[in-house]
Order: C-alpha cells, then structure tokens, then sequence
C-alpha cells in the first residue's frame, strides 16, 4: 500500500502536464474568503497564517492575541513553512534546529517523540493552535501539516498552564485558503526513504464562506541504521466555516500512525571496550522489535466578534493514543566490555485527553491607557493506562559483532500496570497595556487547579488521590528606544506536577521554576531583519532526585534543585526578495544547585555550554537562473554530559554543514536536491540515560513538487 502511495504521486509530479503553461483561472477559482484574510503581503500578516519568506512580524503564541514580535516582551522564534520546504524538512526537529538554542534530547527510540532542550532545560511541551498535543506518547505532527512552528523561551505557563520553564513549542497548522491548489510531492533519500504528501486546500462553495485544507501523507523504507524499517501514514483535515460576518467555527482533524521499532541506539555504558558503528543496531528486528504508536487528534475552534472591539473565541480538543507492541532494551553493563544483557518487553500505553478552552479580548481605552485585555478558562481532563512486561533470563548481544533473530525469552509477571487521572481547571487574565507610545506593560496571572489519582494495580500502597494549587504570574516590560530598536524586561514563574509516587506514597510536590529576562530587540534593514538577543536566570524547584533511604534506587523524592542561566542571540531576515537568513547562538550555565546524591555543580544532561546555527538560501529572481535556490545550514553543538551525574560519558561537541538546492520550473513544478551532513561528520544527537542516538552520515535527499 505505501509503495503503491508513493509511486502514484510520483506519477502525477512527473506528468507532461506539469511543463505546460499555467491556463486562467476560472471565476470559481477566484474566490476570495475575506474573513480568512489570507494575502501573500507581509504587512497584512496574521498571526495564524502564512508567513512571507523566513521573517514573521507576528505572533499569537507568546500572548494569545495578535500581537506584533517586535512588542512583545520575551524571545519568541518563528519557523515558517519556507524554511521547512526549503530545508526538505520532514519532521519538526529539522526545522528547529534553525531556531537558535533548541538542541535535542531523548528521542525515545526514535518514535517521534522527541523532547528538546530550551535554555538549560528538556521539555516536551508541545501544543497545536494553542491547544496541548504532549499528553501521553504522541508522534510529534509532520512537517507536512506545518504552517509556522513556534518556540517560546521562558515559562508560559501563566496563559498555557503546566510546563518547563525553559521553553514551550506552539505548532500552528495549515489552514484553508480561498484558492483552489493542490500539491503533490515524492521525496525519496539515498538510506532508503521514501516519502509521498499531498496539500489540497480551497473554496467549496460559490460564496467562499466554506473551505478545506486536506494533508495526506505516506512515508515508509529503511534509514542509515542497519535492519531499521519504519512505516508512517498521516491523515489531517481542516473545514472553515465562515457562518456569518461575526462568526468562524474550524474543524480540524489529524490521524497519525506510525510503525517502528524501539530503537535505543547505541549504548554508552562505562565498562564497553568503545562505541559501536553508528548503523549497528543490536535491537531486534522484525516483530520481536516494532511498536505501534496510534494518535488521533480532533478540534472546534470558534472565533465570534461581538462588537468591533470584543472577541469570544475558544474552542474543543480530543487526543486518543495508545504505543502498542514488543521491544528490545538493556539489562545493564557489560562485563566483559562487549557482551550486553538484554531484556525483552512488550508494552501497551493507552491515553484519552479533553480540553475545553473559552478566551474573551477586548480592545479599550481607559485613565488614558489603550489596553488589550484577555480572560479565559480551561478545562482538561487526562487519562494514562499502562501494562509493560519484561522477560528476566538472558538475552545478551555482543555490541560490535550482533547476530539478531535470537529467540525471544519468556515474558515474566508484569512489572508495570497502573492508571492515573489529571483533571485541570483554571482561570487567567492577561492586560497588554500602551502606557505611552513607546512603553508597553504585560502583566498576567493564571489560577489552576490539579487534582491527580493514580491507581498502582501491582501494590496497593502506591495508590494516592492529591489536589495541588498553582499560581502563575508574569510581567513584562517593553520599550522603543527609536523606531526599530528595543529592550524588554521580564518575569514569569511555571508550575507542572510530577508524575508517578514516592515510596511513601502520596505523590510528588509539583515542580516549580521562576525566571527573570532582559532582551533587546532590533529591525534593521528596513525591519527586513529581526535581531533579538536576552539573558536569563531560571531556577527549578522540587525536581525529582533519588531517595537517599532506598537502597535500590527505584523511589524518588521532589527536593532536587537546578539552575539555568545564559545568553540568546537569534536572527530572522528576508534581507532582499532573493536572500533569506535565520539561525541563532545560545551560551548555556545549567547545573544541579541541590540533590540528595548528585553533587552541587554537576552539568544538566544533554545541555551544551554553546551552540550556533544559520541557514543561509538564495534564490536567483531573475536571468538564466530564475527560479534556483542554493543554501547552506550550518549547526554548531558543543560538548554535553550524557546525564545528570557525578560521573557519566560525554558527547563530544560537533560541527554539521548541510547544502540545499531548489528549482521552480514553473508555476507547477518545484525541484530539490539537498546533501545533508556533507562532510560525514559522526556525532551523538542526544542521549537519554546509558544510551546515546547517534546522529545521521552524510545523506542525499530528492524531491518532486506539482501544483495545480
């Protein structure tokens, strides 16, 4: 079926007709859905729509209203849907790595759940058109369904809720536009990727009031690591409805599966002779080692002006998954520096998620002030079930030489099956106020409640019901030393529960962080290119540290305390219609400050002191070359501990060089041919625990665009 997907659009991007002159657009193609406001300017950007070139002027994420970058008192980046095009971007951590200080971390095995590292800290935190997308184990969304990908540095907590206080990803998908289009693309690699997408959006009916965007994708075939298939299907709808002038509603949907094995990567232990090549695999392969990972997602959203000046808006979201299936993981150590004991496992994680969200903003003028007020409640109610089975006799491998297809050993009892709930209400109020023409106040504050049970099958005791207030302010402070120029002020504080219990029972104090921020900010080149730099200092409290009264090492207690302190640099331009930029330098201090066995000063896992990137495209606008564009991306990743410990193994630091290259033949059909990683580099990409994902060799990547 997947080959039989691909090899279709294939077909349909090479067709002849792809080559011929554009014919005019019938009167029904011309529609215009003004209440979408969809134009292909930059000064009438949205903050939910498309971006021109790679320099967004606005966003909604860091505030939840429409409000431009430039007055907006925190480091906001946007990655535009150009960049990952241009980059042949299919997953968003390719187009993150362009962001400026967003590093990788745990890969869990190479599902696609992937958390990254923001300003000294791993997060997860991912939410879709403000709503959250990280409950459970969800497959991060493809590339293909990307309008703009969002990173929010700091805590932003007060307007989303529970989080970390280094950094919150917002994704805002693709929506329907008024004219009719429809692509078809093919990419395939030279590791044996084979990936087929289809982006059909436009009016369906004569008045333009009603509208779809459809994102279809297949991608399957092999990668650099040896015996490693995967396969991934994705399915995501959008229908607008422009009821009347007042009144939107969107419906959007995305169905994700993906099929692939638990692939650790390669083990980092301390009594190994060395590491293994970065395509040995010594997993499994086959059934014995492939997992399921399931993720719908469904959601109304409503926007209703009430007057000129009021907006209600909010919205529905339901997520169902479950990551279903056998695997393969490590024991512990080898002891003669080759041998690795392994352990079978089967696994079978299901998660159900409901939030409703209700939002008011208000334009108004008050004692002189023009203000930009926003309220808004929430409500979420979370649900995890898990079983996981491990077998006990031995499995070993030898790390350098593997011979797979061994037996499988017998499942033992489980050792894993339990349930929790989290339920969450809040309520937050947030005033974007102009005190002067040139200074600009945010103050905000959000009141939550948590109230989590969680039910241990296997031991009663661990059971626990616990109820848990947060409260989350911010502020913030802006102001235009001239025009184009900048500086900000901010504070903000985050709250997030800790999951599981402690030996005790009762559950864990949630984790709590706070963080101060000075930035400046800067258009230049006639506001062609956005400069931001800012430090910070950002403390967490109550992380979990092991319990000093258990010998064995299985139970925590929340008394650990980190540290996060540095710089950011980051840059966005469209410098002239043919020269595009976007990349960033961070400078990290991060440490533990407080833990029961690691010593004060211990550098974070996978945190590197300094890290830079830059992409760099041009594109030939006219002459011979019309239509080319040639890039280079540059990514600098300093050295970082494998984990958070007195003694562990280090990831050396490591240079990447990827090239891209792009042809528009036409109005239909686009061309790319990019060369990742060209000189070959072997580099760790992150670690998690004793187990470190080695980073892709050099890999030449092929695609094919037809629109219509």
């Amino acid at each position: 079926m997947r080959r039989t997907f691909v090899s279709l659009c294939v077909l349909h991007a090479v067709s002849p007709l792809a080559w011929a002159e554009p014919d005019s657009l019938s009167d029904s193609a011309q529609i215009e859905l003004q209440a979408l406001n969809i134009t292909g300017t930059a000064d009438s950007e949205r903050a939910d729509g498309p971006v021109v070139g790679y320099k967004a002027s606005r966003s909604a994420s860091a505030t939840r209203t429409d409000t431009a970058l430039h007055e907006t008192p925190q480091s906001v980046s946007v990655v535009p849907k150009d960049v990952l095009e241009d980059t042949g971007a299919t997953r968003l951590q390719d187009g993150l790595d362009y962001a400026g200080g967003v590093g990788r971390a745990n890969n869990f095995g190479g599902q696609g759940l992937t958390t990254f590292t923001v300003r000294g800290f791993t997060t997860g935190e991912f939410y879709r058109n403000g709503f959250p997308i990280n409950r459970g184990y969800p497959n991060a969304p493809d590339a293909n369904t990307v309008e703009r990908l969002e990173v929010i540095r700091g805590p932003a907590t007060s307007l989303y809720g529970r989080g970390d206080p280094g950094g919150t990803f917002n994704v805002v998908s693709k929506q329907p536009q008024a004219e009719r289009k429809v692509t078809l693309g093919s990419q395939i690699d030279d590791q044996g990727m084979h990936r087929a997408t289809l982006d059909a959006t436009g009016a369906l009916n004569e008045e333009g009031t009603l509208a779809y965007r459809l994102n279809v994708l297949g991608e399957g075939g092999e990668s650099f690591r040896d015996d490693v298939q995967s396969e991934r299907y994705d399915v995501a709808p959008v229908l607008s409805w422009q009821v009347n002038d007042s009144t939107r509603i969107v419906f959007e949907g995305d169905f994700m599966r993906n099929n692939h094995p638990l692939d650790r990567g390669l083990t980092r232990y301390a009594t190994q002779t060395g590491s293994a090549s970065r395509d040995t695999y010594i997993w499994e392969k086959g059934s014995d080692n492939l997992l399921h990972n399931d993720n719908n997602m469904a959601q109304v959203r409503f926007e209703h002006l009430l007057n000129d000046n009021w907006t209600l808006a909010g919205g529905f979201q339901f997520l169902d998954g479950s990551l279903k299936g056998n695997a393969v993981e490590a024991n512990g150590a080898p002891t003669d520096g080759r041998t690795l004991q392994r352990n079978f496992n089967y696994r079978k994680l299901e998660w159900t998620d409901r939030d409703w969200q209700l939002n008011l903003t208000g334009h108004f003028d008050t004692g002189g002030f023009s203000h930009t007020l926003l309220t808004g409640i929430e409500y979420e109610n979370y649900d995890y079930n898990s079983i996981i089975q491990r077998s006990s006799a031995a499995y070993p491998i030898d790390i350098y030489n593997p011979e797979l297809g061994q037996p499988r050993p017998a499942l033992t009892p489980t050792t894993t099956w339990d349930k929790e709930n989290l339920q969450t209400w809040a309520f937050f109020i947030q005033d974007q106020v102009a005190l002067t023409e040139r200074l600009k106040a945010l103050a905000g504050v959000r009141f939550e409640r948590f109230e989590h049970d969680y039910d241990d099958k296997l031991v009663n005791t661990r059971d626990f019901s616990k109820g848990e207030n947060g409260v989350t302010p911010r502020f913030g402070l802006i102001y235009d030393l001239t025009d184009t120029v900048a500086v900000y002020a901010n504070t903000a504080r985050s709250f997030k529960p800790n999951s599981g219990t402690p030996a005790g029972s009762g559950g864990f104090d949630p984790e709590k962080g706070k963080s101060y921020e000075l930035g400046v900010k800067w258009e230049a080149l006639d506001r062609q290119l956005s400069i931001d730099a800012a430090v910070y200092h950002i403390v967490k409290e109550n992380v979990l540290a092991r319990d000093p009264n258990d010998p064995l090492g299985i139970y925590s207690i929340a008394t650990g305390e980190v540290r996060s302190r540095g710089l950011d640099i980051n840059i966005a331009g469209n410098i002239t219609p043919a020269w595009r930029v976007m990349g960033g330098y961070a400078y990290v201090d991060a440490e533990v400050t407080k833990d029961t066995t690691v010593p004060t000063g211990t550098r974070l896992a996978n945190i590197p002191r300094n890290s830079f990137s830059l992409l760099n495209t041009y594109e030939f606008q006219d002459g011979l070359a019309k239509g080319l564009g040639l890039g280079v991306g540059v990514k600098y990743v300093d050295d970082r501990a494998g984990q958070t410990a007195a003694t562990t193994y280090t990831m050396e630091r490591y240079s990447v060089v990827d090239l891209l290259s792009f042809y528009k033949v036409n109005e239909h059909v686009r061309l790319n041919l990019d060369v990742k990683n060209v000189f070959n580099k072997g580099y760790d990409e992150g670690a998690f625990n004793s187990y470190a994902y080695p980073g892709a060799p050099r890999t030449v990547q092929a695609g094919v665009s037809y629109t219509f």
